[in-house]
């Protein structure tokens, strides 16, 4: 096939800092339509990203009917993901969704089923997956070291983190804070370690206690306490089938000095481990400690898995990591192999995320399944 003709809905901070900046390093790929309600922000990355004669519109319609788009990216406030995914599929293109899936569950669903009947690809921006550490835990897992995985830990931890940009702080637009915005991709990247898709009971927390204070050592600026919808932190606990057990913490205002974001713990039959550096080491990189029982000993077992939080280019790491996503998902739709971050996988991940949701409100357990 010839050049991948792709369709960007959403042009903000994600689109520009992640995909855009990844679709660059592929010779098969043009990005030929740029949408955004902000129609400056879509000329802008346009001129910096499109073909001389890309389209430039303000409404997503006219972007996923156009014959010739092959993909589509959708980079929009989490309400909006279903409404444009669905349609995209429904006209016949791959879609790149951004995380989270969807605000709801149902939205999620409605999702899968289109990808299903339409025939295309669907995958979810789950950029973590392909970071070094992770690439190396989810081997030595596929490897069977860590045996059956019984206990884990989704780390989205922030001391003072609070995005004071776009609509983070919209709870109708977003559908919540730090839970469904970070807390998704360490929640995504637990799974995918122990592969268990089968929760069956969610006990969740949700705290608006620092957001609707403010703080001025915010690392992204002050934000208006009367302008903060959504939480700040949230903690939840996950019992599968199987009877094993996960536990989410996830906050962008906490009270605490050790603070972890997209990180995870496990805890196997044969051993367990983690993305800590050597106890008493700086975290200057990406790391993954093992550890076990050896001939009747303890030990731990420390791998560097990269330099440093930013590559070359001076992106973030979590972002470098954006390449090897773009790369494994259009080699998929070229080659028509499987995908690294499923539908049905991220579907779960927002069944989890609402539930937590749901138990915060009504103060008892829910039931999946």
């Amino acid at each position: 096939m010839g050049k991948f003709k792709v369709g960007m809905i959403g042009c903000g901070f994600i689109a520009n800092g992640k995909h855009l900046y990844a679709m660059t390093q592929r010779d098969d790929v043009e990005v030929v339509a740029f949408c955004d309600l902000v129609l400056e922000r879509a000329q802008a990355s346009a001129k910096q990203y499109g073909t001389p004669d890309a389209l430039v519109c303000q409404d997503y319609r006219e972007v996923v009917t156009r014959e010739e788009i092959d993909v589509i990216y959708v980079c929009t406030p989490n309400s909006t993901h279903a409404e444009i995914t669905v349609a995209a599929l429904n006209n016949g293109k791959h879609v790149m969704c951004e995380k989270p899936m969807a605000k709801t569950s149902a939205e999620a669903k409605a999702m899968v089923d289109a990808a299903k009947a339409s025939g295309k690809k669907l995958s979810i921006g789950y950029q973590n997956r392909f970071r070094e550490d992770t690439l190396l835990l989810k081997s030595l897992c596929d490897q069977g070291e860590l045996g059956e995985i019984y206990y884990a830990k989704a780390f989205a931890l922030r001391r003072r983190g609070v995005p004071t940009w776009g609509v983070f702080m919209d709870k109708e637009k977003q559908g919540g804070g730090p839970l469904i915005d970070l807390a998704t991709h360490a929640l995504d990247m637990t799974l995918w370690m122990m592969d268990n898709y089968e929760p069956e009971v969610v006990l969740g927390s949700t705290f608006d206690k620092l957001g609707k204070l403010g703080s001025p050592a915010n690392g992204m600026g002050p934000w208006d306490p009367a302008a903060y919808e959504v939480e700040d932190a949230a903690f939840g606990l996950v019992r599968f089938k199987n009877g094993a057990t996960v536990m989410i913490e996830s906050s962008w205002a906490l009270n605490m000095v050790s603070t972890n974001e997209a990180m995870i713990l496990l805890a196997g039959t044969k051993a367990g481990a983690d993305m800590f550096p050597p106890e008493g080491q700086p975290r200057d990189g990406l790391h993954v400690r093992i550890n076990g029982e050896q001939n009747g000993k303890l030990y731990v077992r420390n791998y560097a898995a990269g330099s440093g939080l930013y590559d070359k280019s001076g992106k973030r790491e979590q972002f470098a990591g954006s390449i090897k996503e773009a790369n494994a998902w259009f080699d998929s739709i070229r080659d028509d192999t499987e995908l690294v971050v499923k539908p049905d996988q991220a579907y779960v991940v927002t069944q989890i995320l609402e539930a937590i949701y749901q138990s915060a409100a009504s103060g008892e357990a829910v039931r999946m399944g």
